[in-house]
């Protein structure tokens, strides 16, 4: 299974953010949208790597970017991350069928039964416009989204301010 490929159309998808509110990728037509694959609640790596792009909505903002965070844990455990963390955007469910959503964007491990760390950046129309495949242990950071972002035709970014993005996990 490969990565979907920026030019690709982004396959449409609806997942659990709670037990009762689900998220669709076409709420956010005419939005940028930041979609962030992650392995697991509650690893070091994801933790710190979530941590990041919370710090970092108001920039993701500026570019009129929303930020999308699945796994495929379920929407208990990431109620859980979400208010411990205090994270400020959805944690999406891909639990059933499992990794369904993993599957169509190129980035389901079926060895290890979760979705790989991989970062897409689609823009108001649809279209991947820029991905990632990370190893599973190292942050990606947020420098590659920002720089994605920036590259996005003038009409869909709003103006940036420069930010220090190149903090990595340690």
């Amino acid at each position: 299974m490969t990565i979907l490929a920026a030019g690709t159309r982004a396959p449409a998808f609806t997942l659990h953010a709670s037990p009762d509110q689900s998220v669709a990728l076409k709420e956010f037509r005419g939005r940028n949208v930041v979609l962030a694959f992650y392995p697991a609640d509650w690893s070091p790596v994801c933790s710190d790597q979530l941590a990041l792009y919370n710090e970092l909505l108001d920039e993701f903002a500026r570019f009129n970017a929303q930020l999308l965070a699945i796994s495929v844990d379920g929407v208990w455990s990431h109620a859980a991350l979400a208010r411990e963390r205090r994270y400020r955007f959805p944690l999406l469910s891909d639990f059933e069928p499992k990794g369904k959503v993993a599957r169509a964007y190129g980035v389901y491990d079926a060895q290890l039964g979760l979705a790989q760390r991989a970062l897409f950046v689609i823009d108001g129309d649809g279209m991947i416009r820029w991905s990632h495949l990370s190893p599973i242990g190292v942050n990606p950071g947020a420098a590659g989204i920002v720089n994605a972002l920036e590259a996005l035709p003038s009409n869909n970014v709003q103006k940036a301010l420069p930010v220090n993005l190149a903090r990595e996990a340690s």
